[in-house]
Protein backbone atom coordinates (compact mmCIF):
# COMPACT_ATOMS: atom_id res chain seq x y z
CA UNK A 1 0.00 0.00 0.00
CA UNK A 2 1.25 3.23 -1.05
CA UNK A 3 0.31 6.03 1.45
CA UNK A 4 0.50 10.43 0.04
CA UNK A 5 -1.24 13.20 1.45
CA UNK A 6 -2.93 13.64 -1.88
CA UNK A 7 -3.60 11.20 -4.48
CA UNK A 8 -5.60 13.23 -7.94
CA UNK A 9 -7.39 10.43 -10.01
CA UNK A 10 -6.99 11.63 -13.77
CA UNK A 11 -4.28 13.35 -15.22
CA UNK A 12 -5.20 15.16 -18.01
CA UNK A 13 -4.96 19.18 -17.27
CA UNK A 14 -7.07 19.56 -14.50
CA UNK A 15 -5.50 17.07 -12.42
CA UNK A 16 -1.82 17.94 -13.73
CA UNK A 17 -2.55 21.52 -13.11
CA UNK A 18 -3.48 19.60 -9.73
CA UNK A 19 -0.16 18.29 -9.33
CA UNK A 20 2.20 20.95 -10.63
CA UNK A 21 0.35 23.62 -8.41
CA UNK A 22 0.60 21.11 -5.15
CA UNK A 23 4.38 20.46 -6.27
CA UNK A 24 5.27 23.94 -6.42
CA UNK A 25 3.78 24.62 -2.78
CA UNK A 26 6.11 22.05 -1.87
CA UNK A 27 3.21 19.17 -1.32
CA UNK A 28 3.87 15.37 -1.95
CA UNK A 29 1.11 14.07 -4.30
CA UNK A 30 0.59 11.06 -6.45
CA UNK A 31 -0.91 11.07 -9.59
CA UNK A 32 -2.92 8.31 -11.30
CA UNK A 33 -3.81 8.17 -14.93
CA UNK A 34 -5.53 4.81 -16.72
CA UNK A 35 -3.98 5.79 -19.59
CA UNK A 36 -0.44 5.78 -21.37
CA UNK A 37 0.95 9.04 -22.61
CA UNK A 38 0.78 10.75 -24.92
CA UNK A 39 -3.00 9.55 -25.56
CA UNK A 40 -5.71 11.42 -28.15
CA UNK A 41 -8.43 13.12 -26.10
CA UNK A 42 -11.44 14.13 -27.83
CA UNK A 43 -11.59 18.01 -27.57
CA UNK A 44 -11.71 21.49 -29.70
CA UNK A 45 -8.46 21.88 -28.58
CA UNK A 46 -8.87 25.41 -27.58
CA UNK A 47 -6.36 26.90 -25.08
CA UNK A 48 -7.39 29.87 -24.04
CA UNK A 49 -5.75 32.74 -21.94
CA UNK A 50 -6.52 31.65 -18.50
CA UNK A 51 -4.60 28.57 -19.27
CA UNK A 52 -1.59 30.65 -20.24
CA UNK A 53 -2.25 33.33 -17.33
CA UNK A 54 -1.71 30.86 -14.57
CA UNK A 55 1.06 28.43 -15.89
CA UNK A 56 2.87 31.75 -16.16
CA UNK A 57 2.17 32.80 -12.86
CA UNK A 58 3.37 29.33 -11.32
CA UNK A 59 6.51 29.45 -13.62
CA UNK A 60 7.18 31.30 -16.70
CA UNK A 61 9.38 28.71 -17.80
CA UNK A 62 6.74 26.48 -18.33
CA UNK A 63 5.03 28.82 -20.84
CA UNK A 64 8.43 29.55 -22.75
CA UNK A 65 8.71 25.68 -23.05
CA UNK A 66 5.24 25.41 -24.04
CA UNK A 67 5.39 28.32 -26.88
CA UNK A 68 8.60 26.71 -28.05
CA UNK A 69 6.32 23.83 -29.23
CA UNK A 70 5.88 22.81 -32.93
CA UNK A 71 2.62 21.64 -31.98
CA UNK A 72 1.01 24.12 -30.91
CA UNK A 73 -0.43 27.85 -33.14
CA UNK A 74 -1.39 31.17 -31.44
CA UNK A 75 -4.97 32.26 -31.52
CA UNK A 76 -5.24 36.10 -31.97
CA UNK A 77 -9.23 36.59 -31.84
CA UNK A 78 -13.18 35.01 -33.20
CA UNK A 79 -14.65 35.26 -36.06
CA UNK A 80 -18.59 34.59 -35.13
CA UNK A 81 -20.75 33.83 -37.99
CA UNK A 82 -24.82 34.51 -37.44
CA UNK A 83 -27.08 32.63 -38.70
CA UNK A 84 -27.68 35.56 -41.72
CA UNK A 85 -23.90 34.87 -42.53
CA UNK A 86 -22.59 38.26 -41.06
CA UNK A 87 -19.60 38.13 -39.48
CA UNK A 88 -17.94 39.86 -36.64
CA UNK A 89 -14.34 39.72 -36.62
CA UNK A 90 -13.24 39.91 -32.99
CA UNK A 91 -9.10 40.29 -32.42
CA UNK A 92 -8.54 39.74 -28.38
CA UNK A 93 -5.91 42.77 -28.89
CA UNK A 94 -6.65 45.98 -30.52
CA UNK A 95 -3.28 46.17 -31.94
CA UNK A 96 -2.47 42.64 -31.93
CA UNK A 97 -0.71 42.75 -35.41
CA UNK A 98 1.87 45.39 -34.64
CA UNK A 99 2.51 43.93 -30.76
CA UNK A 100 5.98 41.44 -30.06
CA UNK A 101 3.74 40.16 -27.27
CA UNK A 102 2.95 36.33 -27.65
CA UNK A 103 -0.48 35.15 -28.63
CA UNK A 104 -3.47 35.62 -25.69
CA UNK A 105 -4.41 31.88 -26.76
CA UNK A 106 -3.43 28.41 -28.70
CA UNK A 107 -4.66 25.81 -30.33
CA UNK A 108 -3.04 22.10 -29.69
CA UNK A 109 -3.85 18.58 -29.75
CA UNK A 110 -5.09 16.89 -27.17
CA UNK A 111 -2.27 14.42 -28.11
CA UNK A 112 0.38 17.09 -27.77
CA UNK A 113 -0.63 19.34 -24.87
CA UNK A 114 -1.87 16.72 -22.74
CA UNK A 115 1.28 15.13 -22.86
CA UNK A 116 3.71 18.38 -22.56
CA UNK A 117 1.86 18.66 -19.22
CA UNK A 118 2.90 15.19 -18.06
CA UNK A 119 6.51 16.19 -18.90
CA UNK A 120 6.56 18.85 -16.81
CA UNK A 121 4.74 16.57 -13.98
CA UNK A 122 7.69 14.57 -14.58
CA UNK A 123 10.24 17.25 -13.79
CA UNK A 124 8.78 17.70 -10.43
CA UNK A 125 10.53 14.96 -8.18
CA UNK A 126 7.81 15.22 -5.60
CA UNK A 127 4.86 14.06 -8.01
CA UNK A 128 4.64 9.97 -8.07
CA UNK A 129 3.44 9.55 -11.65
CA UNK A 130 1.53 6.40 -12.17
CA UNK A 131 0.20 5.90 -15.59
CA UNK A 132 -1.77 2.65 -17.28
CA UNK A 133 -3.19 2.37 -13.87
CA UNK A 134 -7.01 2.28 -14.00
CA UNK A 135 -8.78 2.78 -10.22
CA UNK A 136 -11.83 1.14 -9.80
CA UNK A 137 -12.42 1.06 -6.39
CA UNK A 138 -13.23 3.81 -3.90
CA UNK A 139 -13.63 3.13 -0.20
CA UNK A 140 -13.98 5.44 2.23
CA UNK A 141 -12.53 4.81 5.58
CA UNK A 142 -12.75 6.71 9.29
CA UNK A 143 -9.78 8.91 8.31
CA UNK A 144 -8.73 7.70 4.42
CA UNK A 145 -10.22 7.07 1.16
CA UNK A 146 -8.28 4.13 -0.40
CA UNK A 147 -8.30 3.35 -4.06
CA UNK A 148 -7.29 0.16 -6.04
CA UNK A 149 -7.20 -0.81 -9.47
CA UNK A 150 -9.29 -3.42 -10.84
CA UNK A 151 -6.73 -6.21 -9.94
CA UNK A 152 -6.51 -5.19 -6.12
CA UNK A 153 -2.71 -5.05 -6.29
CA UNK A 154 -2.43 -1.51 -6.82
CA UNK A 155 -3.61 0.56 -3.13
CA UNK A 156 -2.90 3.95 -2.42
CA UNK A 157 -4.26 5.27 0.92
CA UNK A 158 -4.61 9.01 1.45
CA UNK A 159 -6.73 11.58 3.63
CA UNK A 160 -7.44 13.97 0.71
CA UNK A 161 -8.36 12.49 -2.83
CA UNK A 162 -8.73 14.81 -6.08
CA UNK A 163 -10.76 13.62 -9.00
CA UNK A 164 -10.08 14.72 -11.78
CA UNK A 165 -10.72 11.77 -13.98
CA UNK A 166 -13.31 13.42 -16.24
CA UNK A 167 -16.67 13.63 -18.16
CA UNK A 168 -17.69 10.29 -17.45
CA UNK A 169 -16.08 9.88 -13.38
CA UNK A 170 -17.67 6.92 -11.98
CA UNK A 171 -16.92 8.80 -8.78
CA UNK A 172 -18.77 12.12 -9.98
CA UNK A 173 -21.96 10.02 -10.88
CA UNK A 174 -22.03 7.04 -8.06
CA UNK A 175 -20.11 8.84 -4.61
CA UNK A 176 -20.92 12.60 -5.41
CA UNK A 177 -24.09 12.33 -7.17
CA UNK A 178 -23.93 14.34 -10.04
CA UNK A 179 -25.89 12.68 -12.32
CA UNK A 180 -26.65 13.87 -16.67
CA UNK A 181 -28.75 16.63 -16.85
CA UNK A 182 -29.21 17.02 -20.69
CA UNK A 183 -30.29 20.41 -20.09
CA UNK A 184 -26.97 21.43 -18.55
CA UNK A 185 -24.91 18.86 -20.78
CA UNK A 186 -23.91 19.12 -24.37
CA UNK A 187 -22.98 16.66 -26.90
CA UNK A 188 -20.36 17.26 -29.12
CA UNK A 189 -18.67 15.61 -32.54
CA UNK A 190 -14.53 16.57 -33.90
CA UNK A 191 -12.94 15.39 -36.96
CA UNK A 192 -9.28 16.74 -38.21
CA UNK A 193 -9.12 17.82 -41.86
CA UNK A 194 -6.01 19.38 -43.81
CA UNK A 195 -6.22 21.05 -47.11
CA UNK A 196 -9.52 23.27 -45.52
CA UNK A 197 -9.68 26.42 -47.78
CA UNK A 198 -9.46 30.21 -46.79
CA UNK A 199 -8.33 29.62 -42.86
CA UNK A 200 -7.59 33.37 -41.56
CA UNK A 201 -4.71 34.44 -41.87
CA UNK A 202 -4.06 35.22 -38.36
CA UNK A 203 -5.11 32.47 -36.71
CA UNK A 204 -8.53 33.40 -35.52
CA UNK A 205 -11.04 30.45 -34.71
CA UNK A 206 -14.35 30.47 -36.33
CA UNK A 207 -17.67 29.95 -34.36
CA UNK A 208 -20.71 29.51 -36.97
CA UNK A 209 -24.05 29.85 -35.76
CA UNK A 210 -25.79 28.17 -38.18
CA UNK A 211 -29.91 28.28 -37.82
CA UNK A 212 -30.50 23.99 -37.50
CA UNK A 213 -27.58 24.15 -34.56
CA UNK A 214 -28.57 27.03 -32.51
CA UNK A 215 -28.12 27.45 -29.44
CA UNK A 216 -24.93 25.32 -30.22
CA UNK A 217 -22.45 25.85 -33.45
CA UNK A 218 -20.06 24.85 -35.34
CA UNK A 219 -16.51 25.44 -35.21
CA UNK A 220 -13.17 25.85 -37.57
CA UNK A 221 -9.85 26.13 -35.03
CA UNK A 222 -6.44 26.47 -37.08
CA UNK A 223 -3.59 23.88 -36.05
CA UNK A 224 -0.09 24.03 -37.66
CA UNK A 225 0.88 22.50 -40.53
CA UNK A 226 -2.02 23.71 -42.73
CA UNK A 227 -4.61 21.23 -40.03
CA UNK A 228 -7.50 22.23 -38.77
CA UNK A 229 -10.25 20.89 -35.65
CA UNK A 230 -13.89 20.92 -37.20
CA UNK A 231 -16.49 20.55 -35.21
CA UNK A 232 -19.96 21.10 -33.62
CA UNK A 233 -21.60 20.92 -30.03
CA UNK A 234 -25.21 21.52 -29.27
CA UNK A 235 -27.25 20.87 -25.74
CA UNK A 236 -27.66 17.04 -25.05
CA UNK A 237 -31.92 17.79 -24.49
CA UNK A 238 -32.01 19.85 -27.86
CA UNK A 239 -30.05 16.59 -29.90
CA UNK A 240 -32.57 14.31 -28.09
CA UNK A 241 -35.35 16.10 -28.74
CA UNK A 242 -34.26 16.77 -32.70
CA UNK A 243 -33.35 12.98 -32.73
CA UNK A 244 -30.05 13.88 -33.99
CA UNK A 245 -26.94 12.51 -34.90
CA UNK A 246 -24.28 14.59 -34.49
CA UNK A 247 -21.46 12.71 -36.75
CA UNK A 248 -24.22 12.71 -39.83
CA UNK A 249 -24.46 16.45 -38.67
CA UNK A 250 -21.57 17.69 -38.79
CA UNK A 251 -20.84 15.75 -42.69
CA UNK A 252 -24.39 17.15 -44.07
CA UNK A 253 -22.93 21.09 -42.96
CA UNK A 254 -19.56 20.57 -44.72
CA UNK A 255 -21.16 19.13 -47.47
CA UNK A 256 -24.14 20.96 -47.83
CA UNK A 257 -23.63 23.91 -47.32
CA UNK A 258 -22.19 26.74 -49.53
CA UNK A 259 -19.66 28.21 -48.06
CA UNK A 260 -18.44 25.08 -46.28
CA UNK A 261 -18.93 22.99 -49.70
CA UNK A 262 -16.39 24.80 -51.48
CA UNK A 263 -13.81 25.45 -48.68
CA UNK A 264 -13.67 21.32 -47.46
CA UNK A 265 -13.91 20.40 -51.43
CA UNK A 266 -10.41 19.24 -51.59
CA UNK A 267 -9.53 18.46 -47.77
CA UNK A 268 -9.04 15.09 -46.40
CA UNK A 269 -10.52 14.31 -43.58
CA UNK A 270 -7.80 12.75 -41.39
CA UNK A 271 -8.80 9.48 -38.62
CA UNK A 272 -12.41 9.46 -37.72
CA UNK A 273 -15.15 11.70 -36.53
CA UNK A 274 -15.62 10.90 -32.57
CA UNK A 275 -18.05 11.94 -30.12
CA UNK A 276 -18.00 13.28 -26.80
CA UNK A 277 -19.87 14.31 -23.59
CA UNK A 278 -19.55 17.95 -22.17
CA UNK A 279 -20.96 17.98 -18.55
CA UNK A 280 -21.99 21.81 -18.44
CA UNK A 281 -21.59 24.13 -15.63
CA UNK A 282 -24.64 25.86 -16.09
CA UNK A 283 -26.31 24.30 -12.64
CA UNK A 284 -24.74 24.56 -9.33
CA UNK A 285 -23.10 21.48 -7.79
CA UNK A 286 -21.64 19.90 -4.98
CA UNK A 287 -17.40 20.14 -5.63
CA UNK A 288 -16.59 18.50 -2.84
CA UNK A 289 -17.02 16.16 0.92
CA UNK A 290 -15.58 13.92 3.33
CA UNK A 291 -11.81 14.09 2.34
CA UNK A 292 -12.38 14.58 -1.15
CA UNK A 293 -12.56 17.27 -4.15
CA UNK A 294 -14.09 17.33 -7.48
CA UNK A 295 -11.45 19.35 -10.50
CA UNK A 296 -12.28 20.08 -14.03
CA UNK A 297 -15.26 17.84 -15.69
CA UNK A 298 -15.46 15.75 -13.18
CA UNK A 299 -16.72 18.86 -11.01
CA UNK A 300 -19.02 19.56 -14.21
CA UNK A 301 -17.47 22.87 -14.68
CA UNK A 302 -17.52 23.51 -18.68
CA UNK A 303 -18.11 27.06 -20.16
CA UNK A 304 -22.02 26.84 -21.11
CA UNK A 305 -21.52 29.57 -24.09
CA UNK A 306 -18.21 28.63 -25.21
CA UNK A 307 -17.77 24.61 -24.35
CA UNK A 308 -14.14 25.60 -22.64
CA UNK A 309 -13.63 23.24 -20.22
CA UNK A 310 -9.59 23.34 -19.88
CA UNK A 311 -9.00 27.01 -18.60
CA UNK A 312 -11.72 26.01 -15.68
CA UNK A 313 -10.09 22.93 -15.60
CA UNK A 314 -6.96 24.89 -14.59
CA UNK A 315 -8.68 27.62 -12.26
CA UNK A 316 -10.65 24.73 -9.58
CA UNK A 317 -7.14 22.53 -9.82
CA UNK A 318 -5.36 25.62 -8.59
CA UNK A 319 -8.10 26.39 -5.99
CA UNK A 320 -7.89 22.35 -4.83
CA UNK A 321 -4.09 22.54 -4.42
CA UNK A 322 -4.88 25.78 -2.20
CA UNK A 323 -7.21 23.87 -0.43
CA UNK A 324 -5.33 21.37 0.19
CA UNK A 325 -2.63 23.09 1.30
CA UNK A 326 -4.91 24.67 4.30
CA UNK A 327 -6.21 21.04 5.06
CA UNK A 328 -2.74 19.32 5.56
CA UNK A 329 -1.60 22.82 7.65
CA UNK A 330 -4.98 22.43 10.01
CA UNK A 331 -5.17 18.65 9.64
CA UNK A 332 -8.83 18.94 8.89
CA UNK A 333 -10.09 17.15 6.32
CA UNK A 334 -13.56 17.27 6.97
CA UNK A 335 -16.95 17.69 4.53
CA UNK A 336 -17.59 21.11 6.39
CA UNK A 337 -14.20 22.36 5.90
CA UNK A 338 -13.71 21.68 2.33
CA UNK A 339 -17.02 23.50 1.55
CA UNK A 340 -14.17 26.32 1.45
CA UNK A 341 -13.55 24.93 -2.14
CA UNK A 342 -16.62 24.96 -2.82
CA UNK A 343 -17.10 28.61 -2.29
CA UNK A 344 -14.24 29.56 -4.13
CA UNK A 345 -14.47 28.07 -7.14
CA UNK A 346 -18.25 29.26 -7.34
CA UNK A 347 -16.74 33.02 -6.42
CA UNK A 348 -14.38 32.36 -9.48
CA UNK A 349 -16.38 31.00 -11.95
CA UNK A 350 -19.76 30.53 -10.38
CA UNK A 351 -21.01 33.93 -12.20
CA UNK A 352 -18.76 33.71 -15.15
CA UNK A 353 -21.19 30.28 -15.74
CA UNK A 354 -24.46 31.81 -15.10
CA UNK A 355 -23.76 34.57 -17.59
CA UNK A 356 -22.82 31.82 -20.37
CA UNK A 357 -25.93 30.16 -19.41
CA UNK A 358 -28.15 32.95 -20.09
CA UNK A 359 -26.10 34.00 -23.15
CA UNK A 360 -26.40 30.15 -24.71
CA UNK A 361 -30.04 30.70 -23.94
CA UNK A 362 -30.55 34.03 -26.01
CA UNK A 363 -28.36 32.03 -28.46
CA UNK A 364 -31.60 29.86 -29.53
CA UNK A 365 -33.16 32.62 -31.10
CA UNK A 366 -31.23 32.94 -34.79
CA UNK A 367 -33.55 36.24 -36.01
CA UNK A 368 -32.94 37.57 -32.83
CA UNK A 369 -29.02 36.85 -32.75
CA UNK A 370 -29.06 37.93 -36.67
CA UNK A 371 -30.63 41.40 -35.30
CA UNK A 372 -28.10 42.07 -32.86
CA UNK A 373 -24.83 41.35 -35.24
CA UNK A 374 -26.25 43.58 -37.39
CA UNK A 375 -26.28 46.38 -35.19
CA UNK A 376 -23.27 45.79 -33.77
CA UNK A 377 -21.22 45.67 -36.83
CA UNK A 378 -21.69 49.02 -37.61
CA UNK A 379 -21.00 49.98 -33.71
CA UNK A 380 -16.88 50.16 -33.02
CA UNK A 381 -17.81 50.50 -29.09
CA UNK A 382 -19.90 46.96 -28.86
CA UNK A 383 -17.47 45.27 -31.28
CA UNK A 384 -14.58 46.10 -28.43
CA UNK A 385 -16.86 45.27 -25.87
CA UNK A 386 -17.46 41.76 -27.50
CA UNK A 387 -13.56 41.38 -28.05
CA UNK A 388 -13.48 41.47 -24.39
CA UNK A 389 -15.93 39.64 -23.36
CA UNK A 390 -14.22 36.18 -23.76
CA UNK A 391 -11.12 37.65 -21.06
CA UNK A 392 -13.27 40.10 -18.90
CA UNK A 393 -15.67 39.16 -16.62
CA UNK A 394 -17.34 42.66 -15.94
CA UNK A 395 -17.69 43.01 -19.76
CA UNK A 396 -19.81 39.67 -19.57
CA UNK A 397 -21.81 41.18 -17.13
CA UNK A 398 -22.57 43.79 -19.27
CA UNK A 399 -23.26 42.04 -22.19
CA UNK A 400 -25.72 40.25 -20.29
CA UNK A 401 -28.26 43.47 -19.32
CA UNK A 402 -31.09 44.42 -21.66
CA UNK A 403 -30.28 48.01 -20.30
CA UNK A 404 -26.80 47.88 -21.35
CA UNK A 405 -27.38 47.18 -24.87
CA UNK A 406 -30.55 49.49 -25.19
CA UNK A 407 -28.13 52.60 -24.10
CA UNK A 408 -25.56 52.00 -26.51
CA UNK A 409 -27.52 51.33 -29.70
CA UNK A 410 -30.44 54.36 -28.69
CA UNK A 411 -27.48 56.87 -27.10
CA UNK A 412 -24.32 55.61 -29.12
CA UNK A 413 -22.42 55.66 -25.75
Amino acid sequence: MLDTQVCIVGAGPGGAATALKLSYLGIPCVLIDKSSFPRDKVCGDAISGKVTTLLNRLDPEIMHRFRALPAQIGVWGIRFIAPSRRELRLPFAADYSQTDAPPPGYVARRLDFDDFLIQEVKRRDNIQFFDNTAIEGFERTEEHWIVRDKSGAFVVRTPLLIVANGAHSAFSRKIAGHEKDPKHHAGAVRAYFKGVRNTDEDNFIELHFLKQLVPGYFWIFPLPDGYVNVGLGMRSDIVSKKRLNLRKKLLEVIESHPPFRERFQDAELVGEIVGYGLPLGSKKRLLSGDGFMLVGDAAHLIDPLTGEGIGNAFYSGFIAAEQAQLCLEQHNFSASFLQAYDVRVQRVLGAEMQLSYRLQRLMAYPVLVDAVTAIISGNKRALDMLSQMYHDLEVRRSLAKPWFWLKMFWTGK
